[in-house]
């Protein structure tokens, strides 16, 4: 039976549609907006896995180009591997709705989302959202309860729901927002130095539209729902738990309540561990795992309560204090530009890459292709963690990770007119113990300032986390890995000392308050402004002057129609050119030309040949030239590139000349005066820019013959 629910968003029509599609699946919708359509099915296995301690979700998300009446670029016309835009919406789908299953539940579940109409308004990300939460709403697989998302834009002052990608253009804030009917689930998003209390107000915005989305849901799961499975509690030895206890309890009181690196912390852990295991090996046989579970959750209730109670963390800082931050600039001799930003035990190893025009990274998907002109690269090698794995490829993560700096940093951008280079950072993280993708924002703002790109402020990132158990929470500034993973919230905020630049919020229970959140914004402030301090010791504004192994790019405007005459037949002269002077040159259709080189005065040689090649000769003007060719009756002297004119004989000197090459030789430098255009002819002068000699007033002798008395015989 085909049914399809209908309600006005933002000024168009969401419809949730099950029944006609892939009626095999757990539940599947086709989700509608505008004429964007996203089929969404979710799938799971019958059985659980035994074999694993954590929640076997995963979610695809695929754009296909036919869903914008494209084909797929390259050789290879089909569509491959995801892109970054398809890694990022799964990443979107996922982490709202991992949190909303039982902890008990260990089926194999998959989320699969297809587009298959796309409208080059309508972004089918947040779409493959709901129809996930539909699916799953609608089938039998254990969802505690749906979630909505939405896209929120502010523009002139107002928030608008799902704006459209022309609208974001504009807006100063855009937030993909996920949440129950409770509460915020996750954020991600940026805005141009944008207030705490706006971005609250947007996230209080965007609840109120995502309350009318579950509302939807629940109307489709009343008409067609199936009952859902029940996920038997986990049961639990209450002797063998008891005795973990006894044995384990207050040696981890003692781990948690020292201060300690995390290495050593680690190693305590595992001997504490170990001892436990062998002293219960004989009386519980083959329980290894339910004992290493029992002692997370001790380790993981220290942790809370010591924090909640006492208010010190594992560290021994407060609540609010940042870990020590140490900063080194320069470090690698040839880079363009290099940080290294270490705070705490988590360490960003950053470089900066100059480029030009060819350097853009064309990013072909089903919407319009366009060109990126700044590019962040996160890396986290398994070493940073002290642990041994595959270089196999960058990781979900790690695109994530990369995306939230790029998009905290990217508002900074001096505009192409002011700094026509392409920019590339590279963030290696050589150590992480919490945050860092923070790390990376922190680290890219100083490698840009270090490297000379003339941005427009400092920005630094700091992770939140929050402990919080029935109304008591405790909000944690600069949070270290083991409370990211023992806690309830990873928030991160990056911005300058006027705003916030990226946001990204994940949470691990059921919901939070808007007082939390309130909470977490004002405390990320005061540690963003206190990292901004320690940064502006290091460096306060950017060099003025670019690494000497940084290319030089000079640009210059030309009339759009002298284009051909730049590029030549077959690209001949512009190639010509390259060659010559040793440069890279890119046109742009309005006539804006780059021109870029490793040598600084060639460059500009370059740029200087180019403004000649296309220049208008203009009378009365004066040129240097080359003399191109030698006759009787004067030289052909090249003023401009390709443009020669005549300098007759009797126009090179005040005396006359009876041989032109007594005077002048070919590929000699001259300098003449255009004195006059005539049917596309250029009259050229040599004589116009030499001193006149002074007249002999001195009486001739007797017998001696002037030029003038010569000339008079002559006429006679």
């Amino acid at each position: 039976m085909m049914i399809t629910k209908e309600m006005e968003l933002g000024g168009k029509t969401l419809s949730i549609e099950t029944g006609r599609y892939a009626k095999q699946s757990n539940g599947a919708v086709m989700v509608r907006y505008g004429d964007t359509m996203v089929l969404v099915t979710a799938v799971a296995s019958s059985e659980a896995r035994k074999d694993i301690d954590f929640f076997p979700l995963s979610v695809e998300y695929r754009e296909r180009m036919f869903a914008a009446g494209k084909f797929p670029g390259g050789f290879i016309k089909r569509e491959s591997r995801p892109s970054e835009k398809e890694i990022l919406s799964s990443r979107l789908i996922d982490r709202p709705l991992r949190p909303l299953f039982p902890k008990e539940y260990q089926n194999d579940t998959q989320i699969a989302a297809f587009v298959y109409s796309y409208d080059n308004e309508n972004d089918p990300d947040v779409l493959a959202a709901i129809g996930a939460s539909a699916a799953l709403t609608i089938s039998d697989l254990p969802l505690l309860e749906p979630i909505g998302q939405i896209r929120v834009g502010r523009l002139e002052g107002q928030f608008i729901v799902n704006p459209t990608m022309q609208q974001l253009e504009t807006c100063d804030i855009e937030l993909v927002v996920a949440g129950t009917e409770s509460s915020i689930m996750m954020v991600e998003g940026e805005s141009k130095e944008v207030g705490e209390t706006d971005l609250l107000e947007a996230l209080k915005f965007a609840h109120g539209e995502i309350k009318r989305i579950i509302k939807l849901q629940h109307e489709l799961r009343e008409e067609c729902g199936k009952a859902k499975i029940e996920v038997p509690a986990k049961e639990v030895n209450e002797d063998l738990k008891k005795d973990v206890y006894a044995l384990a309890l207050e040696k981890f009181r003692g781990i948690v309540d020292s201060v300690l690196a995390k290495e050593e912390r680690y190693a305590k852990n595992k001997e504490v561990t170990v001892e436990v295991i062998e002293a219960l090996a004989e009386k519980y046989p083959e329980q290894e795992g339910e004992i290493k579970n029992i002692i997370h959750d001790i380790e993981k209730d220290l942790m809370r309560e010591r924090i909640l109670k006492v208010g010190i963390r594992l560290d021994g800082r407060n609540l609010t204090q940042v870990r020590p931050i140490s900063i080194d600039l320069n470090t690698l001799p040839r880079t363009h530009a290099s940080a290294l930003f270490t705070r705490g035990e988590t360490q960003s190893l950053m470089t900066m890459t100059l480029g030009n025009k060819r350097d853009e990274q064309i990013v072909d998907g089903m919407h319009e292709e366009y060109r990126k002109r700044f590019m962040l690269h996160y890396n986290f090698p398994p070493f940073s963690v002290g642990e041994t794995g595959r270089y196999s490829g960058v990781g979900r993560r790690e695109i994530g990770h990369g995306n939230l700096a790029e998009r905290s940093l990217k508002y900074i951008l001096p505009a192409t007119d002011i700094f026509p280079y392409v920019i590339r950072l590279n963030s290696d993280i050589l150590e992480s113990n919490g945050s860092s993708s923070m790390a990376t924002v922190c680290s890219g703002s100083l490698a840009m300032m270090d490297g000379g790109v003339p941005v427009k402020c400092a920005i630094a990132g700091i992770a939140m986390g929050l402990v919080k158990e029935g109304d008591e929470f405790a909000v944690l500034s600069d949070i270290l890995g083991n409370e990211d993973h023992l806690g309830d919230m990873d928030f991160k905020v990056a911005g300058s000392t006027d705003g916030i630049t990226g946001l990204q919020m994940d949470i691990k229970i059921q919901g939070i308050s808007y007082e939390i959140m309130e909470k977490a914004l004002m405390q990320a402030k005061e540690g963003r402004l206190h990292i901004l301090g320690e940064m502006s010791k290091a460096i306060e504004k950017p060099k003025e002057q670019l690494s000497k192994y940084a290319p030089t790019m000079l640009s210059a405007m030309i009339n759009p129609e002298k284009i051909g005459t730049l590029i030549g037949p077959g690209g001949k002269v512009i190639q010509g050119i390259q060659k010559e002077f040793g440069v890279e040159i890119n046109i742009e259709e309005d006539g804006t030309v780059n021109i870029s080189g490793q040598d600084a005065a060639m460059a500009r040689k370059a740029k200087e040949y180019i403004k000649g090649l296309v220049e208008e000769p203009v009378e009365g003007r004066v040129y240097e030239g080359k003399i191109m060719k030698i006759t009787e009756f004067g030289a052909f002297v090249e003023i401009i590139p390709n443009t020669q004119g005549l300098l007759h004989i009797s126009q090179i000197d005040h005396t006359r000349v009876k041989n032109v090459t007594d005077v002048l030789k070919e590929g000699e430098m001259v300098k003449v005066k255009l004195l006059k255009i005539e049917n596309g002819k250029f009259s050229l002068s040599r004589k116009a820019l030499l001193d006149k000699p002074e007249e002999n007033k001195t009486a001739p002798a007797d017998g001696e013959k002037t030029e003038d008395n010569n000339s008079k015989e002559n006429a006679e």
